[in-house]
């Protein structure tokens, strides 16, 4: 069964990644799928056959979440072309690891921006859409690391602890309204970047998890689906730990 069948979807950055899992078990899933991309032009292109090839409509937008006016005007455009939206993702986000002694203003501010006031921007400009329509789910990314604070990492820390307080009020605020907001905060996941990471170090990472292995993006996303769906019509202002216990 299709559970996102007709819904119509927006995912910020997703490219690649947990963004790109995203969109597409999204379309599996029967959702007509609306995503924003920045410098991969090419991925972004090609994303829009594949998802096509579920069966459901799709659609790339180069924008940037970061700034106010791109983010109003996205949202424009996604309802003049998809109608209705059902769901709001917010997905995209940077690293800029150091130490904080290390860490230089613009380091700070960049991964403030990106991560923290592009989930502003959108939520924003789609709540506007969301109240005309008396409905809508608001999905914000987060990560353990804003729960939990990680050395070298300050600025990411702060933006993704920001997202969580931000998603709580959020809930708070348009409940009234059938609008739902929540969080997804993902613990180790296997990416193009993890990918990259020594290999003895994701060994020690992987032990000290409970379940004994890095989770999988398509988890992540498998997570939204329900978050996205009628299944949750009840849970709102929570956030989801996909952690394998790492956390517990």
């Amino acid at each position: 069964m299709a559970l996102l069948k007709g819904k119509n979807v927006l995912i910020t950055g997703a490219s690649r990644g947990i963004g790109r899992a995203m969109a597409i078990r999204f379309a599996e899933q029967g959702a007509n799928v609306g995503f924003t991309y920045l410098s991969s032009v090419e991925k972004g292109e090609a994303l829009v056959k594949e998802l096509e090839a579920f069966g459901v409509k799709a659609k790339g937008y180069r924008s940037d979440a970061a700034d106010y006016e791109a983010s109003e005007a996205l949202i424009k455009d996604f309802t003049s072309d998809f109608s209705t939206l059902d769901a709001l993702i917010n997905n995209a986000g940077i690293t800029r690891d150091t130490l904080l002694m290390r860490m230089s203003e613009a380091q700070w501010d960049e991964v403030l921006r990106v991560n923290l006031k592009s989930v502003f921007n959108l939520t924003k400009a789609a709540t506007r859409v969301f109240l005309k329509q008396k409905f809508g789910s608001i999905i914000n990314l987060t990560s353990v690391v804003g729960i939990k604070g990680n050395a070298g990492q300050a600025n990411y820390a702060a933006s993704k602890a920001g997202i969580i307080g931000f998603t709580k009020s959020v809930a708070l605020e348009l409940g009234s309204r059938n609008i739902r907001c929540n969080a997804i905060a993902p613990g180790f996941i296997e990416t193009e970047m993890t990918a990259e990471l020594d290999e003895k170090m994701t060994a020690e990472w992987k032990n000290a998890i409970p379940l004994k292995r890095a989770g999988k993006a398509e988890e992540v996303a498998d997570c939204a689906i329900f978050l996205a769906s009628d299944m949750s019509a009840y849970i709102s202002g929570q956030v989801i730990q996909v952690d394998g216990a790492m956390l517990t």
